[in-house]
């Protein structure tokens, strides 16, 4: 299987068929997305075509004056799970004002002139353009002018619900990294760097490792987590903490981790979270002992959930 190629210029793209494309934000590229990408690729294989994703960054929630959405994957996260599934071509274009006033006939001629568009394809929501005009009827009509087909995939349904990203979003707002996990097909991972914290879990015996995120990175709600933490390779069970640390008086958010039978220095590392099952809520303790008696309880209770289930590879 040959490596992904990703250009942020349609123009920079020459394939060496026709293309197959799909069009999205692909924020997780969960369940849903897969099923479309997986589907779409196979198809664009088996006739001798090249496979194409189109994606947008920023979000377009960020330019058209909504409030910015927390992300579920970085651009690069996203473009490492579909180089997985075989794409061949990724195209991040950037969303800017001028592009959200582009027609969607102007649109889909520039992928026509630049990928020799044999197959659009998406659920049946799609729509893309000014006004959202490039919907699944327009875009029949289109097709069957200008010779490209449209391939509507349905939604994943699970848990008696369609998955999408919003529905992740929701849950683990809620702390649900259980319900996130089964949308996702994979538990939700948060990558971040190690940085400098006040050297509070030192001081009580329970060193932690403070991540810092990307910016618009979605983390779930305040609480105690089992992870499993991936790191230079190996990974480690952990307890992971969300929160502002009320016992220590602290105001922002963190995100910290205390690797279970791990000693080293971490600063500057890059770090990776698989957030497994909520253990509880973060809250305020009377006197150092009596958190630290928690804390330990909640290694126990980690130990114990994360030895029912196989590591990740």
């Amino acid at each position: 299987m040959t490596e992904m190629r990703i250009t942020h210029d349609l123009a920079e793209v020459h394939p060496s068929a026709r293309a197959h494309v799909t069009i999205g934000i692909f924020d997780g590229v969960h369940r849903g997305h897969r099923r479309l990408l997986n589907r779409m690729i196979t198809a664009a294989h088996t006739d001798g075509h090249i496979a194409a994703a189109i994606t947008f960054d920023p979000h377009p929630a960020n330019v058209l004056g909504y409030e910015p959405l927390p992300m579920l994957t970085t651009i690069s996260e996203r473009a490492r799970l579909m180089d997985a599934l075989g794409l061949d071509w990724l195209v991040v274009l950037p969303f800017t004002s001028e592009m959200a006033q582009t027609p969607a006939e102007e649109f889909v001629h520039s992928l026509i002139q630049h990928l020799h568009l044999a197959a659009l394809w998406g659920g049946p929501d799609l729509a893309f353009g000014r006004d959202r005009q490039g919907d699944i009827p327009f875009l029949r009509r289109m097709g069957e002018e200008r010779d490209f087909s449209v391939y509507v995939v349905e939604p994943v349904v699970w848990d008696g619900s369609t998955v999408n990203s919003s529905r992740i979003r929701a849950a683990l707002a809620a702390g649900d990294v259980a319900q996130a996990a089964g949308c996702l097909g994979r538990p939700y991972r948060l990558t971040g760097t190690v940085v400098h914290g006040r050297g509070l879990g030192r001081r009580i015996g329970i060193p932690t490792a403070n991540l810092e995120l990307p910016p618009y990175r979605l983390v779930p709600c305040r609480g105690v987590y089992a992870c499993w933490a991936s790191l230079a390779g190996d990974i480690y069970p952990a307890v992971t903490n969300v929160g502002i640390r009320p016992t220590f008086a602290g105001q922002s958010l963190v995100t910290e981790v205390h690797l279970l039978d791990f000693e080293a220095d971490l600063y500057g590392q890059r770090l990776a979270l698989d957030f497994i099952a909520r253990l509880r809520d973060e809250r305020s303790f009377p006197t150092l002992n009596t958190l630290v008696e928690q804390i330990q309880a909640d290694i126990a209770q980690s130990r114990t959930v994360l030895a029912s289930l196989r590591s990740p590879e």
